[in-house]
C-alpha cells in the first residue's frame, strides 16, 4: 500500500509550527512535573521530607488539580500562537501551586522552576495581550510565595529559585510594563532574601545580593530611557500615587528604591561586650547597600539631573550618609564611599557643588590628616588621589572653590596635604608616603600637560588688582560670562585681600575695616550694609567677640549690618534650638544686655519669617523662647550654677508665651533635654571650620544649596593654571627636591625628575621665584656645590652618583628649556659651572681659535667662540623648540640605565669620557646664545651673576692661574650674551654697567685680572656695535661708559693689555670711524690710543692711526674734533715721536682751521651737532666761559690754538717754531668765525699773550742754568718768532677791537709784554736779541695805530699819553720818532 505525502509546507511556516510545538512540550512537561511531585505518595514523601508529614492528593486544593489538568488539555490544541494568548492562562496555573499552603515544598520548586523556563523561553513580550496583569502576576505570586510546609534544605533551595524567578522577571521583556509598586515590591522580596540568607548557606547569600545587584543594574540602567511624567517633576513628598500608565514603571519606583538604598547605611548591629550590648553601624550592609548605590548611579548617568526627586535624594539623603558614616567607618566602607562620590561627581557634579565640598573638608580632609589609623589616611589619601586623576578635577575645583569668597580653598588643601604626606620624614618612604607622592606628581602633570598658552617666553603675568567696588560675596553664573575668567581671577584676588582684612581685624578691628576699604571690597562713598555683614558671616577666623559687639552696636548703620547679617541664615526646617545654635556659632554674644536684646530680636525675625509651621504665634514668642533657651542653656552648663533648672520649671516658665497660649508641652520637652545634653558653646573666641558635620549644619547646607551657583564646568585656561600652581608652589617644589634628596631607587628618581621638570614648566609662565627654587635644589644635589668638599671628592662624586650626574643634567636642561624665567638662580647655575670647568669637565675638543666678532656671518653661525677658547654651541635643530619638555626626560631615562661606576679612587679613561659625554648633553653654549628668548629681567639677572662671578663673589681660587682663567671664562660669557641680545643693547647693559659699579665696592675686590678681561670683552662689544652705524647713539655712550669705568679702576691694565687693547681700538678707528657718533667713544678711543700708542711696538702704528683720521676730513666731526686735538698733544708729547711726524699732524690740524670755517658757515646743520651739545667736553666749556660766546666755531679755535700754544713749549725747536707758525697762520683765518672784538680780545690774550708768557718764562729759567747756551738761544729765537707772531695777529684784528672799550687794558697788556722781552736778563750768556726786535715791533704797531686814528690826542682820552709814557720806560729811543710833538 503506497503513503500519502503531505504537500511541501512553507519553510517559516514549518520554523513557527515546529517552535510552537516545542513550547507546548515545553509547558507540558512542567506541568506533568508538577502533577506528579503533588501525587507523590506520602510514605515516599516520608521518606524523602522526615520533618514533614505526607500529603494525600485529596488533601491538595481540588482548584490548583483543575487549573494545571485544564492547561494540559489547551496544550497542544492552542486555538492560536502562544504569543498572541493571554500569559495568564499558562501562568496561573504555577502560581496558584507557589501562593499555595497545602502543596509540598518539592511541588513549590518545580513550579518555580516551571515559571524560570517561561520567562526566559519568552513565550511573551510586552506587546501579548494581557502582558502588562501577567507581569504583574508573576511578582504577586512571587511575593506571597508559601514556604509553611518546608524543612530548612528544601526552604533554601526554594529561595533560590525564587532568586531566579525575581532575576527573569526583571529581564524580561514586558518588565517594562511592571507597576512602580510592583518594581519596588520585586526589590524588597529579594532582600528579604538577601536578609534571611545571613543565617544560612554561603550559596544562598551570593546568590541573593548577586541577584539584588542585578536588579539595581536592570532597573536604574532604564532611567535615562524614561520620560518625565506629569506629576513627577515636582519635589513635594505627599505625591505618593504610583504610576499606573500603560509606560510601566517609572521614577516613582527608582526614588523610593534610592532612598531604600540610603536607607541600608543606617542598618546596626548589636555588639554584646562584657554583659553590655551596644549598637554600630553594619559594616558589611553598609558595603552591600554602596555596591547597590554605586551601580545604581553609573547605569543612570547624567539622567539623574533630570528627575528632581530623585536628585534631592542624592544631594540630601545619599551625601548626607556619607559625609555622616564617612567620617567614622572602617577603611573598606570608605574606599567604597570615595567611589561612589567619585561616581557621582562623574554625571551630576552640576548638582552637588556644596555637597562635594562638605565632603572633601569632613571626610577625606579630615580623615587623611586626622585618621585613627595609617590605613585610614591611605584610603583618603588614595580617595584624593582618584580625583586629581580626573583631567578636569582639580581645575574646576579651584574655579569652584577656591575662588570663590563663600567656600575653602579645597584645591590648596588637596596640594599641601599631598606635600605634607609626601615630604620625607626617614630615609625610607612609608606607603602613604608613596602614595601622597604619586598623587602630587600626577597633581602637577596634569597642570602642566594643560597649561600650554602662548609663547613662555613672551609671556607676561598680568596681576589681577581689585580696582574699584565690586560685592564680593554675589557670584555671576560663569555661563553667563563671557569673560568669566578674569571674574574668577578677580574673585580669588578679592579672597585674597579678604584674607588679609580677617588678620588685620583679629588685631583691631578698626584697621580691618578700614583695609576693607582701601581694598575696594566695601564702598566707600556709600557703605553697603550687606558687605560688612558678609564679610563677618562668611570669612573664617574672625575674632568673634568684636563681630558680636559691632552687630550689638545701636549705630543705625550697625543696625542694618545686623540685619543683613541675619538675613544670611536660612532656617526653614530648623527646630528652634538648631537654629539658635547656627546663629550663636558665628559670633559671640556680647555682654551688654541691650546689645543682647537687639541681636536676638533680630533672630527671632529671620526664623519666624522662615517658619511654615504654626507653632509660633508671632516674632514675640520666638523672642521670649530665645531668651529663655540662652538663659537655660547658662543653667545647666555653668559650673558655679549649684542648683540647675528642671524640665518643669523651664516648661513653666515659658508658659502664655505663644499670644496668651501656651506651646506646646512635647515641644518645650525635647527643647530642654536637646539643650541640658548638648550645649550652646557660644565661647569661642574665632570662627573656625568645623570638623563635624551636625544636623544643623546639613540643613544649613541644603538651605544654601538652593540658592548657590551650581558647579560650573569649564575647559582649563593657562592663566587660572598658572594662578592655582602659585598656591602649592613651595611646598611641591620642597618636597619634590626633599624625595629626590631621600629617592634611592632608580624609578623614584625617575618619577621626582620628571614632577620636577613639570614644575618648570608650570613656572616658565611667570613664576620665576618657583624656578629659581626648582634651580637651587637641584644645584644642591649636582653636589658640585659642597664647599667643604675637595676637588677630588667631587670630582669622584660627580663620577660614581647618579643623581649627581641626574641632577647636573637638569639644571642645564632647565637653564635651556626655561631660562627665560630664571632670575635668581642663575647664580647656582653659573657657581655650577665655574666648579665644572674647575673641575676640567667641560669638554676641550670645543676649543677653537678667536672668531671676528665682526664677521658676516656672525648673526648666522652655528658657535661661537669666546676669548678663553670656549666654543658655545647654539640650539640644536632636534632642540628647536626650547618650550617643548619633550626629550628632556629621555636624558634621565638614559641615565637610569648607565651602569654603576666602579668603585674606585681614581677615574679611568671610560669614566672621564662617560662625564663628557653627560656634559656635552647639557648643551652648555646655547643657554648663553640662546639668550636673545630671555626677557630683560632674566638677562639682566644672568648678567649680574656673571659679572660677580667674574669679581670673585662666592668662588675661592687655589692659584692665581685658576682665577684668571675662570675671569677670562666669565667674561666670555658675558661677551656671548651680549652679542647674542646686541639688538637690545640699551635695555639692559646699564644694570651691567650698575654691577661692574657695585663689584669695585667689594671688601676684597681685586682689579687685577678682572679688569683686565673686561677690557677685552668690552672692547669686542664695543667694536660689534660700532661696525655697523645705530639709529641710537645710546648703546656707543653705555658700552664706553663702561670701558672707562674699567681702565680707571686699574690703570696699570692700560700698559699691561696695551698690545690687544690698541689693536682693538686701531681697527674700531681705522675701519670704522663714521660709526663712532658720540663724543665720549671718541675720547675714550682717542686717550686709550695715546696711552696704548706709549709702548714702542705699538707707537707708529699708533701715529699712522691718528694721521689716517686727520688726513680725512670726512672722519672728523664735531663730535671729535676736539678729543683729536688732545691725542695730537698726546703723541707730540712723547719724546720717540719722530720730528717729521709731529710736524706732519701739525700741518694736518692748521689744515683744519678751513674746516672749522666751513663748519660755521654751514651753521652745523648735520644731527651730529646736538648730540655734540649734550656731551660737550670740560674744556669746551671752560673756554666758552672764558670768551663769554657761546659759538662752537670759535670754541673749537680756541681749542686748537691752545694745542698749538702748548706744543710752542716742545722741546724741539722745529716742532715749537712749526706751531708758533701755525698761530700766525690759523689767527688771521679766525675773522671768518665772526668774530667779535670782546672775543677776539679774550682769545688773543687766552692764546697769543699766554704763548709769549710762556716763552718768556723758558728763556729764563734756561738763562739761570749753566752750559745750555745754545738751548738758549734756540728759545730765545722761538720767542722772537713768538713776538712777530703776536705783533701781526695784532695789527690783524687792530681795525675790530680798538673801539672796544677794553681796549685800553689790552693794550696796556701788549705793552707790558713788549717791556719785559725788551728788559730779559740772559745773565752770563750776554745780550739778548730781543732788545732789537722789540722796538721794531713797537714801531709797527704805533705806527698802524696813528695810521688808524688810533693814537691821536682826544678830549677824555689819554691813551696816546699812556702809550707816551710806557714807550719812555720800553725804548726810549722811539718817543722822539714816534711822538714828535709831545
Amino acid at each position: 500500500m503506497e503513503e500519502s505525502r503531505a504537500p511541501e509546507d512553507d519553510p517559516a511556516k514549518a520554523r513557527q509550527r515546529r517552535k510552537e510545538l516545542g513550547l507546548s512540550c515545553m509547558l507540558n512537561t512542567e506541568v506533568g512535573a508538577v502533577l506528579a511531585v503533588i501525587r507523590r505518595p506520602s510514605s515516599e514523601a516520608s521518606a524523602q521530607h522526615q520533618y514533614v508529614s505526607g500529603l494525600q492528593d485529596e488533601a491538595v486544593d481540588s482548584s490548583i488539580l483543575h487549573s494545571l489538568k485544564s492547561l494540559r488539555a489547551l496544550i497542544f490544541n492552542p486555538q492560536q500562537e502562544w504569543r498572541m494568548i493571554d500569559p495568564s492562562v499558562y501562568l496561573s496555573p504555577f502560581l496558584d501551586v507557589v501562593q499555595s499552603d497545602d502543596v509540598p515544598a518539592a511541588a513549590t520548586g518545580v513550579a518555580l522552576s516551571a515559571l524560570i523556563k517561561v520567562l526566559k523561553m519568552g513565550i511573551f513580550d510586552e506587546k501579548t495581550p494581557g502582558a502588562r496583569d501577567a507581569i504583574n502576576s508573576v511578582v504577586t505570586g512571587i511575593v506571597n510565595c508559601r514556604l509553611g510546609k518546608t524543612d530548612p534544605g528544601s526552604e533554601e533551595a526554594v529561595l533560590m529559585r525564587i532568586l531566579q524567578v525575581l532575576s527573569s522577571t526583571m529581564r524580561h521583556r514586558a518588565s517594562i510594563l511592571l507597576s512602580d509598586q510592583a518594581v519596588c515590591t520585586l526589590v524588597n522580596t529579594c532582600f528579604q532574601v538577601v536578609q534571611q540568607s545571613s543565617s544560612r548557606g554561603s550559596l544562598l547569600q551570593r546568590n541573593a545580593r548577586y541577584t539584588m545587584h542585578e536588579l539595581i543594574q536592570i532597573i536604574f540602567s532604564r532611567l535615562p530611557e524614561i520620560d518625565l511624567k506629569e506629576g513627577e517633576n515636582s519635589e513635594s513628598d505627599t505625591d505618593d500615587v504610583y504610576s499606573l500608565l500603560d509606560s510601566g514603571y517609572g521614577v516613582r519606583c527608582t526614588v523610593d528604591i534610592f532612598h531604600f538604598l540610603c536607607s541600608l547605611m543606617n542598618v546596626v548591629e548589636v555588639v554584646e561586650t562584657d554583659g553590655s550590648t551596644s549598637q554600630s553601624a553594619d559594616e558589611d550592609v553598609q558595603i552591600f547597600a554602596l555596591v547597590l548605590i554605586n551601580s545604581a548611579v553609573e547605569l543612570s548617568g547624567d539622567s539623574i539631573g533630570r528627575h528632581p526627586k530623585l536628585l534631592r535624594m542624592i544631594q540630601d539623603d545619599l551625601f548626607h550618609h556619607l559625609v555622616h558614616y564617612g567620617t567614622s567607618s572602617s577603611q573598606l566602607v570608605l574606599a567604597m564611599i570615595c567611589s561612589t562620590v567619585l561616581s557621582v561627581y562623574h554625571f551630576l557634579r552640576r548638582f552637588i557643588r556644596l555637597q562635594l565640598e562638605a565632603f572633601f573638608s569632613y571626610v577625606l580632609f579630615r580623615a587623611a590628616l586626622q585618621g585613627p589609623s595609617s590605613q585610614i589616611q591611605e584610603v583618603a589619601t588614595e580617595g584624593i588621589i582618584n580625583f586629581c586623576r580626573q583631567p578636569a578635577f582639580i581645575f574646576e575645583t579651584y574655579v569652584n572653590y577656591d575662588c570663590n569668597f563663600m567656600c575653602p580653598n579645597v584645591f590648596e588643601e588637596i596640594g599641601k596635604l599631598l606635600c605634607r604626606h609626601a615630604f620625607p620624614t626617614s630615609s625610607s618612604l612609608s606607603s602613604l608616603q608613596l602614595q601622597a607622592f604619586e598623587g602630587l606628581v600626577i597633581l602637577i602633570h596634569n597642570i602642566a600637560d594643560n597649561i600650554n598658552m602662548e609663547d613662555p617666553s613672551t609671556f607676561k603675568p598680568r596681576a589681577v588688582e581689585v580696582t574699584e567696588y565690586r560685592a564680593f560675596w554675589e557670584e555671576k553664573p560663569e555661563e553667563e560670562d563671557e569673560n568669566w575668567v578674569d571674574s574668577v581671577r578677580l574673585r580669588k584676588a578679592q579672597k585674597r585681600k579678604i584674607m588679609i582684612a580677617r588678620n588685620h581685624y583679629n588685631l583691631d578691628d578698626k584697621k580691618g575695616l578700614d583695609y576693607l576699604k582701601i581694598s575696594n571690597l566695601v564702598s566707600g562713598e556709600a557703605p553697603d550694609a550687606k558687605a560688612y555683614a558678609s564679610f563677618f558671616r562668611f570669612t573664617p577666623g574672625l575674632e568673634k567677640v568684636s563681630i558680636g559687639d559691632y552687630l550689638g552696636d545701636p549705630d543705625e548703620f550697625h543696625i542694618m549690618v545686623l540685619k543683613e547679617f541675619t538675613d544670611t541664615f536660612e532656617f526653614s526646617g530648623m527646630v528652634l534650638d538648631t537654629a539658635l545654635r547656627t546663629y550663636l556659632e558665628t559670633f559671640r554674644l556680647p555682654g551688654e544686655s541691650q546689645k543682647i536684646h537687639r541681636i536676638i530680636e533680630a533672630f527671632a525675625d529671620r526664623y519666624y519669617d522662615q517658619q511654615s509651621s504654626e507653632t509660633f504665634a508671632s516674632k514675640d514668642a520666638v523672642l521670649v523662647l530665645s531668651y529663655s533657651i540662652i538663659m537655660l542653656n547658662t543653667d545647666q552648663h555653668n559650673p558655679q550654677v549649684k542648683k540647675k533648672m528642671t524640665e518643669e520649671e523651664f516648661i513653666r516658665n515659658n508658659r502664655a508665651i505663644n499670644g496668651g497660649n501656651d506651646l506646646p508641652r512635647e515641644y518645650l520637652s525635647e527643647l530642654f533635654h536637646s539643650i541640658s545634653t548638648n550645649e550652646i558653646k557660644i565661647n569661642k573666641q574665632t570662627m573656625s571650620t568645623q570638623n563635624e558635620m551636625s544636623p544643623s549644619r546639613w540643613v544649613e547646607l541644603m538651605n544654601r544649596s538652593r540658592s548657590a551657583n551650581p558647579f560650573f564646568r569649564c575647559n582649563f585656561d593657562g592663566r587660572l593654571g598658572r594662578d592655582m600652581f602659585a598656591t602649592i608652589a613651595g611646598p611641591s617644589v620642597a618636597t619634590l627636591c626633599a624625595c629626590f634628596e631621600q629617592a634611592e631607587e632608580d624609578e623614584l628618581l625617575h618619577e621626582c625628575a620628571e614632577g620636577l621638570f613639570s614644575i618648570g614648566r608650570i613656572a616658565q609662565y611667570g613664576l620665576e621665584d618657583t624656578l629659581d627654587e626648582l634651580v637651587a635644589g637641584f644645584c644642591k644635589f649636582t653636589m658640585l656645590l659642597n664647599p667643604y668638599a675637595s676637588s677630588e671628592e667631587t670630582l669622584f662624586t660627580f663620577s660614581n652618583d647618579l643623581k649627581s650626574r641626574m641632577a647636573t643634567l637638569a639644571v642645564f636642561t632647565i637653564a635651556n628649556s626655561f631660562g627665560f624665567s630664571i632670575r635668581g638662580g642663575w647664580r647656582n647655575i653659573v657657581d655650577c659651572l665655574l666648579k665644572l670647568r674647575r673641575l676640567k669637565l667641560l669638554p676641550q675638543t670645543v676649543v677653537e681659535p678667536d672668531a671676528d666678532p665682526v664677521s658676516p656671518s656672525d648673526a648666522s653661525s652655528t658657535n661661537f667662540r669666546s676669548e678663553s677658547g670656549m666654543n658655545f654651541h647654539n640650539q640644536d635643530p632636534r632642540f628647536s623648540n626650547g618650550h617643548q619638555s619633550s626629550g628632556m626626560i629621555g636624558r634621565f631615562s638614559h641615565f637610569l640605565a648607565l651602569d654603576g661606576a666602579e668603585d674606585s679612587l681614581t677615574l679611568g679613561a671610560s669614566e672621564f669620557e662617560q662625564n663628557l659625554k653627560i656634559i656635552k648633553q647639557c648643551r652648555i653654549g646655547s643657554i648663553f646664545t640662546r639668550s636673545r628668548h630671555h626677557p630683560d629681567a632674566g638677562l639682566v639677572h644672568l648678567g649680574r651673576s656673571l659679572i660677580f662671578a667674574a669679581a670673585g663673589k662666592g668662588q675661592k681660587f687655589s692659584t692665581p692661574i685658576e682665577e684668571e682663567e675662570t675671569v677670562g671664562f666669565c667674561w666670555d660669557l658675558i661677551n656671548t650674551i651680549t652679542i647674542s641680545n646686541i639688538h637690545r643693547f640699551s635695555a639692559f647693559w646699564p644694570s651691567f654697567h650698575d654691577n661692574l659699579i657695585a663689584v669695585a665696592q667689594f671688601p676684597f675686590f681685586s682689579p687685577i685680572p678682572f679688569t683686565e678681561k673686561a677690557m677685552c670683552c668690552l672692547l669686542k662689544l664695543c667694536l660689534k656695535l660700532v661696525s655697523t652705524r645705530q639709529a641710537d647713539m645710546l648703546p656707543e655712550e653705555l658700552i664706553f661708559r663702561s670701558i672707562t669705568l674699567m681702565w680707571k679702576l686699574e690703570k696699570e691694565i692700560l700698559e699691561i693689555c696695551s698690545e690687544a687693547i690698541f689693536k682693538m681700538i686701531s681697527r674700531i678707528l681705522v675701519e670704522f670711524p663714521e660709526n663712532i657718533q658720540t663724543q665720549l667713544g671718541w675720547k675714550s678711543l682717542l686717550h686709550l690710543l695715546v696711552v696704548t700708542g706709549r709702548n714702542p711696538e705699538t707707537y707708529d702704528q699708533g701715529v699712522e692711526t691718528l694721521i689716517t683720521i686727520l688726513s680725512n676730513t670726512d672722519h672728523l666731526s664735531r663730535i671729535n674734533y676736539m678729543c683729536c686735538i688732545d691725542c695730537a698733544f698726546g703723541f707730540i708729547g712723547l719724546k720717540s715721536c719722530p720730528v717729521d711726524k709731529k710736524i706732519k699732524i701739525l700741518d694736518l690740524l692748521i689744515e683744519t682751521m678751513n674746516l672749522l670755517i666751513q663748519w660755521h658757515k654751514t651753521g652745523f646743520s648735520d644731527p651730529a651737532v646736538n648730540n655734540y651739545s649734550t656731551t660737550s667736553s670740560s674744556s669746551m666749556e671752560e673756554n666758552s666761559k672764558a670768551l663769554g660766546a657761546s659759538n662752537l666755531a670759535l670754541n673749537m679755535f680756541v681749542k686748537l690754538g691752545e694745542f698749538l700754544k702748548n706744543t710752542s713749549l716742545a722741546r724741539r725747536e722745529e716742532v715749537r717754531n712749526h706751531a708758533i707758525q701755525g698761530l700766525g697762520i690759523i689767527f688771521p683765518l679766525a675773522e671768518n668765525l665772526d668774530f667779535m672784538s670782546t672775543s677776539c680780545m679774550k682769545c688773543f690774550n687766552l692764546v697769543v699773550c699766554a704763548m709769549v708768557d710762556d716763552l718768556h718764562e723758558k728763556v729764563l729759567v734756561y738763562s739761570r742754568r749753566e752750559n745750555v747756551e745754545v738751548e738758549l738761544r734756540s728759545w730765545e729765537e722761538s720767542l722772537k718768532l713768538s713776538m712777530r707772531v703776536l705783533t701781526n695777529v695784532f695789527l690783524h684784528f687792530l681795525k675790530l677791537i680798538w673801539e672796544n672799550p677794553g681796549f685800553r687794558t689790552f693794550w696796556l697788556g701788549v705793552l707790558r709784554r713788549m717791556d719785559t722781552c725788551m728788559k730779559a736778563d740772559l745773565g752770563s750768556y750776554g745780550m739778548t736779541s730781543l732788545k732789537e726786535l722789540v722796538p721794531e715791533l713797537l714801531r709797527q704797531m704805533i705806527l698802524k695805530m696813528k695810521e688808524d686814528d688810533i693814537l691821536l690826542p682826544r678830549e677824555g682820552d689819554d691813551l696816546s699819553e699812556i702809550t707816551y709814557i710806557q714807550i719812555q720806560w720800553i725804548a726810549p729811543s722811539l718817543k722822539d720818532e714816534l711822538f714828535p710833538d709831545l
